[in-house]
């Protein structure tokens, strides 16, 4: 792995952003957290944030320490990564239903209204938004990006390892990263 290369997972919220960091950890990246955001009902396992990513249009001095390392940024905030940096992003993707499924679960546990905007109109904002952050990323010169289906990850966690592993250059632990994707955390299932 280049120590100058930023690690970045992304993708929506629910998309399986923070499987994908506990993958990369147990294989042996090391990922910018704060653990200010604690596990809880929703993600069992923990969430992997860092909170200063929030400010990224405005300070991105912590980028300095995200190189050689991981961390997650929620895809609306990729278009403010400066161009003084390579990254390497793994955008999770996962069947819509299930994105929003998984966040009415999210609202209904933390007792937030869950039907504000119907499922209809919130899958075509979020389709059009990923296609519009899909466009960016494939015109970022600095920018290389693997996409990894969170339903297939979780059906098949030892190709989908390698995967990942082959793309930041075949230095971590995919074992490790294989026992990571737990089938029993997979809680959404929708049919497509």
């Amino acid at each position: 792995m280049n120590n100058e290369t930023i690690t970045i997972v992304s993708g929506l919220p629910r998309s399986g952003t923070s499987m994908m960091m506990k993958m990369l950890e147990a294989g042996g990246l090391e990922a910018l957290t704060d653990n200010i955001r604690t596990a809880d009902e929703d993600n069992p396992k923990g969430y992997f944030e860092f909170e200063r990513v929030k400010q990224i249009e405005n300070d991105k001095a912590w980028l300095e320490d995200a190189r050689g390392r991981v961390v997650k940024l929620i895809s609306a905030l990729l278009k403010h990564l400066p161009p003084s940096y390579n990254y390497k992003v793994i955008f999770m993707r996962r069947a819509m239903p299930e994105i929003l499924a998984s966040q009415r679960q999210m609202l209904i546990r933390r007792g937030e209204p869950a039907d504000a905007v119907p499922d209809d109109k919130m899958a075509a904002m979020f389709e059009k938004h990923v296609a519009q952050v899909e466009s960016w990323l494939a015109a970022q010169p600095n920018i290389q990006t693997l996409y990894v289906s969170y339903n297939e990850a979780i059906k098949d966690p030892q190709s989908h390892a390698e995967m990942v592993n082959k793309f930041l250059g075949n230095t971590l632990k995919v074992d490790a990263m294989v026992g990571v994707a737990d089938a029993a955390l997979y809680r959404q299932r929708r049919e497509r």
